[in-house]
């Protein structure tokens, strides 16, 4: 890659929603802002290489990206009265809002409670987070047309119900922190196995952002037992990272990772936000659940000595909450270690996840340690296949290649 490619990779993926968020900030239009920020990019793309890079490369982009909305508008109007306000927008000014960080701005506008909570974050994940549409297809476990058609439709509605895309006011925070956590929990997920086998199998630009994101939510809102959760969880998550993936490139599982690699700094910080949500002494919320079970993980020096009835005990609270078909997946793994693999395959079995690349690799796994061998051959077969992690793909696939050749 050339330096002005280097150059635009690394501002893109720094300034790509600081720049969406001022075009919409501005013209009070969010599809227009995706689309002109993309052709700024993609003039860089052009003129960079030949013309060197610009002193301020951040500012080009926003002001070319400017002027190609400005144009557009113009292009467009049909009436006296659009154009003068497309001119009347260039020089209106910033509003200020209770929030500083422009990425964090954007995410909480983006996440108005006029949307239904799922077109919410999936329109923020698209604008904001930068994920694709077959990224957040895969998050939500649908096809990427129906994902596609919810994201149009979400854009849709914002026009013709005349929403305004005005920075929040503190007042307006705790109505829509609920779809900000759950879009900054997606992202995270994106970045901790990255369903994209085009990509990095960890990608930790992303963990490392939504960290910082929910950092300055629990700042925002520091009574908010949820956003301390989440930063708990995944404080305790990325702490693992070290240890999750191979030299060779391939997925290195919980109860096989190297625990004297994980970054102790991190789980303290972790244990010490669930002790104090577990001090506050309310009813936790899901994230909290969640943050607490990585905790008993975490805890544990070696998997042998992990409270899996404390794990599943949890998860029991968590169904309470949630009573998805995801959580009781998760719980049926914690079953497996505690009341053993065939009591475990008989609660997963009805499940229906059959598009769920996890599933079929949490059958395969307790089919395996059952020796039902040619069955459990069958379901890490289905697993590569839907699996779009290359590092977990390949973990699959030695996983699957080990069993012996006998069938059973």
């Amino acid at each position: 890659m050339s330096d002005a490619g280097e150059v635009i990779t690394r501002v893109h993926r720094a300034e790509w929603a600081r720049v969406v968020a001022a075009l919409t900030r501005r013209f009070g239009d969010l599809d227009l802002a995706e689309e002109m920020a993309a052709e700024a990019f993609a003039a860089a793309v052009e003129r960079w290489p030949a013309d060197g890079v610009p002193p301020n490369p951040a500012g080009w982009v926003t002001t070319t990206a400017q002027r190609k909305a400005i144009d557009r508008l113009r292009r467009e109007a049909r009436r006296d009265e659009k154009h003068r306000e497309a001119l009347m927008l260039h020089d209106s000014p910033e509003p200020l809002g209770a929030i500083d960080d422009d990425r964090l701005r954007l995410v909480f506008t983006c996440c108005h409670p006029a949307l239904a909570m799922e077109a919410r974050v999936a329109l923020t994940l698209r604008m904001v987070g930068g994920l694709t549409v077959p990224e957040i297809a895969r998050a939500f476990l649908v096809q990427e047309s129906a994902m596609g058609q919810r994201i149009t439709r979400a854009k849709t509605k914002i026009k013709d119900a005349g929403i305004p895309y005005g920075v929040p006011l503190r007042d307006d925070l705790p109505a829509r922190v609920t779809g900000v956590l759950a879009v900054l929990f997606l992202i995270f997920n994106e970045g901790y196995l990255a369903s994209d086998p085009g990509k990095e199998a960890v990608r930790a630009d992303l963990t490392a952002e939504a960290i910082r994101l929910t950092r300055l939510v629990r700042a925002l809102l520091p009574a908010d037992g949820e956003a301390a959760g989440l930063l708990a969880l995944m404080l305790l998550t990325e702490a693992r990272r070290p240890a999750r993936v191979s030299a060779a490139g391939e997925l290195i599982v919980l109860g096989e990772q190297d625990r004297t690699a994980w970054d102790r700094e991190l789980i303290a910080e972790g244990h010490a936000l669930v002790r104090a949500r577990l001090a506050a002494g309310r009813r936790p919320g899901r994230y909290q659940i969640l943050a607490a079970i990585n905790a008993v993980h975490t805890d544990a020096r070696d998997p042998r000595d992990t409270d899996w009835s404390q794990v599943v005990a949890l998860y029991d609270q968590l169904l309470r909450l949630d009573p998805s078909p995801i959580v009781r997946l998760n719980r049926a793994i914690a079953i497996a270690e505690l009341d053993g693999p065939e009591v475990a395959l008989a609660e997963v079995g009805s499940l229906p996840l059959d598009g769920y690349h996890a599933w079929h690799a949490t059958r395969a796994d307790l089919l395996r340690r059952l020796g039902r061998t040619g069955q459990a051959r069958t379901a890490y077969d289905r697993a590569i296949a839907l699996s779009g992690n290359t590092a977990e793909s390949a973990y699959l696939r030695r996983r699957r290649d080990q069993l012996p050749t006998s069938q059973g």
